[in-house]
């Protein structure tokens, strides 16, 4: 898990939806994709006053590595302090402070965070009364719970850590540039060992074949090579094997392209998407991703493939 790409999720203040909407009693997580809710950053809560029904527990820890997965892309991703100190003050600034899920599935009600802070100093504070063991930049929350159910279910041990989940934005840290160029070469190279395969494979056949093709993309896919290329120019070429090279000519100039290559561009830009950071125009993931046409490319493709079985 160390070495895996590590993505630092952060709020992005002009996206309204970005920010801890609920934090959640869990047992274990689930992972959603539409939001995180982190099963390998659960932190046990403890019970402060039994008779109060209080419990308090760390909602987010800074630069802790959390294993994730999309699909078969594995990764790792992290907060900074300064994510983890906003996240707490929106949480807060947008009165969420009553939205307490079970489970990350099911909106309870009784159960409200009446407490909240980010540590300042680990050795002095008052987390340490209750042996949390929180690290500067933690967020530590106070919750009570009023709802006789979820009382009973706390004190059964059916719930036994905090989890938050919420809406970030990411991006790819610097360090793991070069293992993206390589796994998008990677991916480029199996295009290009196929093209060869074809071309080998009718050359022994020694037909005449006549392979179907399509130009009828949209615009936006021509202008995303085009800006692809142009970005790609800008570090020096440095970005993309020569099978996405030609591959974006290709398309910039609206040349007319193959089912089977289609179905390569769908599979290409499937893998790829993950390393695009449109924030980032000097990144390989961004100007690769790009070069093949990109989301527009992925979505024309992803048709053509339907329409042709």
């Amino acid at each position: 898990m160390e070495d895996l790409p590590i993505i630092e999720l952060f709020i992005d203040e002009e996206k309204s939806e970005d920010g801890v909407q609920a934090i959640s009693l869990v047992e274990y997580p689930a992972i959603q994709e539409n939001f995180v809710a982190l099963s390998s950053h659960k932190v046990e809560f403890k019970t402060v006053n039994e008779e109060k029904r209080i419990i308090v527990g760390l909602a987010l820890v800074p630069n802790k590595k959390i294993y994730r997965r999309n699909k078969n892309y594995e990764y790792n991703i992290i907060f900074s302090e300064d994510t983890v100190r906003k996240a707490s003050e929106l949480y807060l600034k947008s009165l969420k402070n009553n939205s307490t899920t079970l489970e990350h599935q099911e909106l309870t009600t009784g159960v409200s965070v009446i407490e909240s802070w980010v540590v300042e100093d680990a050795t002095m504070d008052k987390s340490n009364l209750y042996g949390l063991n929180a690290v500067k930049g933690a967020w530590v929350v106070t919750m009570k719970v009023d709802n006789d159910e979820v009382w009973q279910d706390v004190k059964d041990k059916k719930y036994l850590g905090l989890s938050i989940e919420g809406m970030f934005s990411d991006k790819q840290e610097e360090l793991s540039k070069e293992d993206i160029l390589l796994e998008l070469e990677a991916i480029e190279q199996e295009e290009a060992e196929y093209l060869l395969s074809e071309i080998k494979g009718i050359i022994e056949n020694k037909t005449d074949v006549e392979l179907k093709s399509f130009s009828d993309y949209p615009e936006s896919v021509s202008n995303n090579a085009k800006r692809g290329i142009e970005l790609n120019e800008k570090v020096n070429n440095r970005c993309a094997t020569q099978v996405g090279k030609v591959r974006a000519q290709q398309l910039a100039d609206r040349k007319p392209i193959t089912m089977e290559t289609i179905k390569r561009m769908y599979s290409y830009l499937s893998r790829a998407e993950a390393y695009y950071n449109p924030s980032d125009t000097e990144a390989c993931g961004t100007i690769s991703y790009l070069l093949w046409g990109g989301k527009s490319a992925k979505s024309w493709a992803e048709s053509k493939i339907k329409a042709n079985g």
